[in-house]
């Protein structure tokens, strides 16, 4: 379980220079993270500091042993809940805007996805993975879809999707991960 002093910990990596600028806050580092766990690529943790830092290289000292274990600990939990059958709990801020942290987990999902995306689309139906993912591309905020934006300006559309993000993360795992 990763704690409080962890996350404060992973956010002073993440918002350190160089990278602090371009790189996603926890809510987002979780959706890299979660990304990796259900989706057919199991991302190494030099990749997921990149993606999670916006950066294209790792520092001379390496990735930092906290965000190491960070994100062990956040890759196991994730796939220990998955194969016993639970669905995975997105993380709420504390205080704050809970859409905005969605957007931020949805939008280091959906980066991760778009690194991977070839290999996400050759395991199963392309049509079935991109309805699975509708959820978290609609709320990522990254693409400017006229359909994307109204649903996320409707708070019940984009509460809908929000509430279909468990379950699709869940058949995402299976359709990778299952056996046959």
């Amino acid at each position: 379980m990763v704690t409080n002093s962890d996350i404060e910990a992973l956010e002073d990596i993440l918002f350190a220079e160089p990278w602090g600028d371009e790189a996603l806050d926890f809510f987002g580092l979780h959706g890299v993270v979660c990304a990796s766990v259900v989706g057919p690529v199991e991302l190494s943790v030099e990749d997921i500091f990149r993606l999670a830092t916006g950066t294209d290289n790792v520092p001379d000292k390496g990735v930092p042993d906290i965000f190491k274990l960070c994100t062990d600990k956040l890759a196991q939990g994730m796939a220990h809940a998955l194969d016993m059958g639970q669905s995975l709990e997105l993380p709420e801020p504390e205080d704050g805007d809970p859409m905005n942290a969605l957007e931020n987990w949805c939008a280091g999902f959906v980066d991760t996805f778009l690194e991977h995306e070839e290999e996400w689309l050759e395991v199963a139906s392309e049509e079935e993975i991109a309805d699975l993912l509708v959820p978290m591309l609609t709320l990522s905020g990254l693409f400017e879809d006229e359909d994307f934006e109204k649903a996320r300006k409707s708070e019940k559309l984009a509460q809908q999707m929000a509430d279909a993000i468990p379950d699709a993360l869940t058949d995402l795992y299976l359709q990778f991960h299952a056996p046959d």
